[in-house]
């Protein structure tokens, strides 16, 4: 059986964490990546043409920051706007709060913290323009930043990462149970046997 939960554990992780993971870094093909800022200069908007068959855009910001940078979920690191023809289709602040660092080299202390700004259902087709900007978090020394499009992205199944979680939480409890449960009948099986009559266990009175 803890073979069985076991599994079922991992099939949960995969699914709650794994598989959104994948979708947001992974599916579709990337359009490009475009730098936005660099330390010491201003934050440069990026056009970019979007036709109906790049749909649905997914839009990735990647932002390079002197570790360890001090993230709140209530904190915006930075904000991203997308219009096309003056009207504005997307407007995300990023947080940050939970991206996994990625290093560019073991001897900088600088590290790439990547969040997704949304997804562009509707391409129209035209001249997208994007906006990255300072939010209002301190505390956070920023080397650069590149905005990531990808095109055709996977689109997220909303239920299946609940129902990940729900898996991973019933694979570990049946596991550490399963577990519990062989330590105990290894310790039973260990105990010497209870004799049966007798002070040594065998006939009295002979």
């Amino acid at each position: 059986m803890r073979v069985v939960f076991f599994l079922i554990l991992l099939a949960g992780l995969g699914a709650g964490i794994g598989y959104p993971w994948a979708v947001a870094n992974f599916s579709g093909r990337e359009i490009g990546t475009f730098r936005v800022y660099d330390r010491g200069g201003a934050f440069r908007p990026v056009t970019v043409a979007l036709s109906p068959s790049d749909a649905p855009v997914r839009v990735l910001v990647d932002m390079t920051a002197v570790a360890p940078p001090e993230f709140a979920s209530s904190g915006t690191a930075l904000t991203l706007t997308a219009s096309v023809d003056g009207r504005t289709v997307l407007a995300r602040m990023l947080t940050f709060f939970e991206a996994k660092p990625q290093e560019r080299s073991p001897q900088l202390r600088e590290k790439i913290y990547r969040d997704e700004a949304g997804v562009l259902s509707d391409i129209a087709g035209g001249d997208y323009a994007f906006v990255v900007g300072r939010g209002d978090a301190e505390g956070i020394e920023i080397a650069a930043v590149d905005l990531v499009l990808r095109a055709g992205a996977g689109r997220l199944d909303p239920r299946l990462q609940p129902l990940g979680f729900a898996l991973a939480a019933v694979g570990f409890i049946g596991f550490v149970l399963a577990m519990r449960r062989g330590r105990r009948a290894r310790k039973q099986a260990s105990a010497p046997p209870t004799p049966r009559w007798g002070r040594d266990g065998g006939a009295s009175g002979q």
